[in-house]
């Protein structure tokens, strides 16, 4: 039987599928490579005996660019007590609905830890959905100060940051807080893949967040693909708070222009909050 040119193609088509498959079994996650600097150091979590919590290495860099700054960390032992709010990030980018999505959490004496889901990058890579889908980042949390996390979005790159107030109750802010300091001590010992997919600041965020709405809220779903949407799932599960309609709710929690004029103030999470009015939580 003669081999036809559609024959070779499918035979090649399936060999390229085969040695993909084989690709992604065998290709394993690791905590040592030879990561970007502002990503090579991870948090460490001590769960206290007395109920509270020890994070080493809370990241606080002083960005000039996005590849010259101040590498700077620091240490804290929470107290699950003193945490008094949550809130939702949005930062879009590159349109399309793209966008990065991260928490904050709001403390009684006035600081905050931002929660960003990110690739963990070796030095010189830069994300691509492409590889985050083929097993090529694995992921991590970064714990930071809003004057990191934030700043680098608002004031270096020039992106909008829009942060929205969770309405809840203490007690789940609590248990949402606990929650991602056991996941991010668990990826600093077991690391796993970032994945376009499944496995992403969305998805992850959703995970543990879906606790704050009295519906129930799917694991996954394709609007997750678009992080920019993210507000406005949150806005119709009543998940944050304000009484605006969505757009203008948009327009007020874009805090973009604070942060920008918040250049070298003291207290830049106080400053970009300034114009926000919350309720309190309850205990």
């Amino acid at each position: 039987m003669a081999i036809t040119i559609t024959t070779i193609l499918l035979a090649i088509f399936a060999a390229v599928v085969i040695g993909i498959l084989i690709f992604l079994l065998v290709t394993k996650p690791s905590l040592s490579r030879d990561w970007s600097p502002d990503q090579a150091i991870m948090p460490e979590i001590e769960f206290l005996d007395d109920g509270k919590i020890s994070i080493k290495n809370i990241r606080d860099i002083h960005y000039r660019t996005t590849r010259d700054y101040d590498l700077n960390y620091y240490d804290k032992v929470i107290d699950l007590d003193d945490l008094d709010s949550a809130w939702l990030a949005i930062s879009p980018f590159a349109g399309f609905g793209a966008a990065h999505a991260f928490l904050s959490f709001g403390f009684k004496d006035g600081t905050y830890i931002a929660v960003s889901i990110e690739i963990r990058r070796k030095k010189g890579k830069r994300f691509s959905p492409v590889k985050a889908f083929m097993r090529q980042f694995e992921m991590m949390y970064v714990l930071a100060a809003e004057t990191d996390i934030i700043r680098v979005r608002t004031n270096c790159i020039k992106y909008t940051v829009r942060l929205f107030p969770v309405q809840t109750e203490k007690r789940l802010i609590q248990a949402v807080f606990l929650d991602i300091m056991k996941r991010t001590d668990n990826l600093s010992h077991n690391p796993e893949f970032y994945n376009t997919l499944w496995n992403n600041c969305t998805t992850n965020i959703i995970k543990h967040t879906r606790r704050f709405s009295n519906k129930p809220i799917p694991a996954w779903n394709i609007r997750y693909l678009l992080p920019e949407s993210l507000d406005k799932i949150a806005y119709r599960l009543n998940i944050i708070d304000t009484h605006l309609p969505f757009e203008a709710a948009r327009e007020h929690f874009d805090i973009t222009p604070h942060a920008q004029a918040a250049e070298g103030t003291n207290n830049f999470s106080k400053a970009i909050r300034e114009h926000i009015t919350t309720r309190p939580i309850v205990e």
